[in-house]
């Protein structure tokens, strides 16, 4: 279990493996597909299956819990400036 604030958009990506669940705590999260997309509210949740192509979006700020292995880049495929290589510790 991970979880993340979103606010904006993030990056167009898929994960080859592995299958992700987003469950909203705060806020409402857009998951844009290619050929739609989908709007998850406070209390739902979307699992989106590895080798699916997806963007976040949040419009304002929205809370996340992620369900998914630890090693999974938060980029999937994409390795770019925006990549958590590693589970950062508070």
């Amino acid at each position: 279990m991970k979880t993340a604030k979103l606010k904006g958009e993030f990056v167009w990506h898929h994960h080859e493996n592995e299958d992700e669940m987003f469950l909203v705590v705060k806020g409402t999260l857009r998951m844009k597909f290619r050929d739609h997309q989908a709007v998850i509210r406070e209390g739902e949740f979307i699992i989106v299956p590895h080798g699916v192509e997806h963007c976040p979006a949040a419009d304002e700020e929205v809370q996340v819990v992620l369900i998914e292995p630890k090693t999974t880049l938060n980029t999937g495929n994409l390795i770019n400036e925006r990549t958590v290589a590693q589970l950062q510790r508070i």
